[in-house]
């Protein structure tokens, strides 16, 4: 499948659940041929109770009404008014990723059990796949079975593989993948930290070493620090994302497990409330189910059914 059947088909129970609060609020407020009656209060109140029910979050959804409420009298349909506002929102938070000097380092961070490791092996297969040579860092040495796990992603992608005994300094094993990287002349070093919680002070401290190591060995680095966030757990993944851009210099997030949820709104909460870029989505647990985000395509696959 290409990429839009892919992110469709992942955001079916989201659709699913916002398509039947979406058709109760319209239901009063457009008419079957398409022209917009007037809004009205009640019309707009379910509304921001449909968004927030899809986990679009508070914030978010109340700047959707509000714009909606500002244009309910320029002749567009209710869907089109909010399908509109929710691409604005994930566009206004897009941008590139960096460049700069190869290698590119990045850093994938976030709490155990979003996916983190796994998504780090997809990675390396993506970014192989679109002609880059990758090497996997396996800088989480306090569990030996997250590396065993990491090496044997390394080697379904096909891509190098830096690893250290148990308990070595993470920051000296990415300074060696760094040196490996530049010595074998590939594109990208994608290091795989240990899970961790911001109230962790001591791995937050792991972390800021890990970083200062980087930017010591290649100019920018790192260039990427991507916070993997599971879509399930809605809006308590934003709580970790804020404690995380604060000490870790996140400017980019991964959104895994958005095949598991009814509640895949949260794409638009982050974008909204981080101003982050979301730079991919996980979309199954094969080694091919990473895939790159688009707003577009987002809101194409949102609001493709016939609802």
């Amino acid at each position: 499948m290409g990429f839009f059947e892919r992110i469709k088909d992942s955001l079916a129970r989201t659709t699913q659940q916002f398509a039947e609060r979406f058709e109760e609020v319209v239901q009063g407020a457009d008419s079957p041929e398409g022209r917009t009656r007037p809004v009205d209060v009640d019309t707009i109140e379910a509304l921001e109770e449909a968004l927030i029910s899809a986990d679009v979050g508070v914030a978010a959804a109340a700047r959707i009404v509000e714009a909606v409420s500002a244009k309910k009298d320029r002749g567009q349909s209710l869907r089109a008014l909010v399908r509109t506002e929710i691409l604005a929102i994930l566009q206004r938070a897009a941008s590139p990723p960096p460049d700069g000097q190869r290698p590119h380092v990045v850093l994938v961070v976030g709490v155990n059990g979003t996916g983190k490791t796994t998504t780090v092996g997809k990675l390396a297969r993506l970014s192989k796949d679109s002609g880059l040579t990758p090497l996997i860092c396996a800088a989480d040495t306090f569990r030996a079975a997250a590396v065993e796990q990491l090496e044997v992603w390394a080697t379904r992608a096909g891509v190098d593989f830096i690893r250290a005994r148990a308990g070595a300094d993470p920051a000296a094993v990415v300074f060696d993948a760094i040196a490996a990287g530049k010595a074998r002349g590939r594109d990208l070093v994608l290091v795989d930290t240990a899970g961790r919680l911001h109230t962790r002070t001591n791995l937050m401290t792991e972390l800021d070493k890990i970083r200062r190591v980087a930017a010591r060995e290649v100019e920018g680095a790192p260039h990427e620090v991507l916070l993997v966030l599971d879509a399930t757990v809605g809006q308590n993944g934003l709580n970790q994302a804020r404690e995380f851009m604060s000490v870790a210099g996140v400017n980019g997030i991964i959104l895994t497990k958005l095949d598991g949820t009814a509640k895949g709104g949260i794409a638009v909460a982050i974008a909204h409330d981080l101003q982050l870029p979301i730079r991919y989505v996980g979309v199954g647990e094969g080694i091919d189910d990473l895939i790159p985000f688009s707003p577009q395509e987002y809101v194409d696959a949102l609001f493709e059914e016939k609802w």
